[in-house]
């Protein structure tokens, strides 16, 4: 796995991520199939937001790295 989000993007993927769960636990967690759908959003944007990888951007062929400057 190669990184292919810069670091504004994991940051606000790590902000989706915090969201959701405080989201998903604030209207009653496991309890509620709405708290588990926001739980595996906020378990898949915390994971991306880590490893600094995004799958669906690597089928799309995006990245949002900055480009090393070549002299």
């Amino acid at each position: 796995m190669t990184v292919n989000e810069s670091g504004l993007d994991r940051l606000i993927r790590a902000g989706i991520a915090v969201t959701a769960f405080g989201t998903g636990m604030a209207i009653g967690g496991i309890f509620n199939p709405i708290g588990i759908g926001l739980f595996g959003v906020a378990g898949m944007a915390a994971f991306t937001a880590v490893s600094g990888y995004c799958p669906l951007y690597s089928l799309l062929g995006v990245s949002t790295c900055p480009v090393p400057q070549q002299d």
